[in-house]
């Protein structure tokens, strides 16, 4: 069984390592990122990521912005089980409590995939954000008869001692996370967020952490608040992208009283790897600095 990521050695080479820190609070130790000055932006990567997926888009935005990520719970390096578990409220409610730990309050929230799904239910449980941005926002529950399946599915697997640790093994042992990414998210990135991802999926204690975040995740609960979200929304989804349904976002957006959607041709499940400044671009024009 693989260890846990070890800071020292497996992260000896992480991404903006040098705006590293860990922060204790709600009963975890987390890996944080702190970069710039200004108003608070604050980063939730997706499931199976880590703060490494905001390698591009963290210093274009620090430079008007004080951005703050976070390895999420079961995920990258931070340590800890939330009260809650990795269900979306666990997160939610967890994530907050770093943010009060943190003195801070956002200006704006910005998740990608699940990520997306946790700012939303942050803010609709009372934490303050005056503008909520989803990348390839996963936000609606998965289409079709066999939903409850997959779900039922992953609870299953989780629970199994072995799942992880042969998944995280084969991931090794292909060396193929390049054409592994390509498959499920319909983007190319380059070669340190290959470099990082193989990092991670060849891990089994993360990969644990990613299987248990998808079987608690309730998305059905959180489609039946989106229309009392009134806070001004912009989803940013990539036209290639083979994660999340292009459908899947449009309807979210019309659910929400307040929302509008930014599609990126040619752009796949990681956009905001692949065209950094292009998702920039989107996020100025939705909020601007100095509006």
């Amino acid at each position: 069984m693989s260890a846990q990521l070890r800071w020292e050695t497996d992260g000896q080479n992480w991404p903006h390592r040098t705006a590293s820190r860990f922060v204790t609070a709600g009963g975890l130790t987390w890996h944080v990122q702190d970069m710039g000055e200004g108003p608070i932006i604050v980063l939730l990567h997706g499931t199976g990521a880590a703060t490494h997926s905001w390698r591009s888009l963290l210093p274009l935005l620090a430079r008007e912005h004080r951005v703050i990520a976070m390895d999420l719970p079961g995920h990258g390096f931070t340590r800890g089980r939330p009260a809650g578990g990795l269900t979306l409220p666990g997160m939610a409610k967890a994530v907050a409590a770093l943010l009060t730990a943190l003195d801070v309050v956002p200006s704006q929230i910005i998740g990608h995939s699940a990520g997306a799904a946790i700012a939303l239910r942050m803010v609709r449980d009372g934490v303050h954000a005056e503008r909520l941005i989803g990348l390839g926002p996963a936000l609606m529950p998965f289409p079709g008869v066999f939903a409850p399946l997959l779900q039922t599915l992953a609870r299953a697997l989780v629970l199994n001692p072995l799942v992880p640790r042969i998944f995280a093994a084969t991931a090794r042992g292909a060396g193929d996370t390049e054409r592994f990414l390509v498959r499920s998210t319909g983007s190319k990135i380059d070669a340190e967020g290959l470099a990082c991802y193989g990092k991670l999926i060849g891990n089994s204690n993360h990969c644990r952490g990613a299987l248990e975040m998808m079987a608690g995740w309730d998305l059905p609960g959180l489609q039946r608040d989106l229309p009392k979200i009134t806070k001004p929304v912009l989803l940013i989804h990539g036209e290639r992208d083979s994660a999340v349904p292009t459908s899947a976002v449009e309807q979210a957006c019309k659910l929400m009283p307040n929302a509008r959607m930014t599609l990126l041709a040619g752009l796949g499940h990681l956009a905001h790897e692949e065209r950094p400044d292009l998702v920039v671009e989107a996020i100025r024009a939705f909020a601007p600095v100095n509006a």
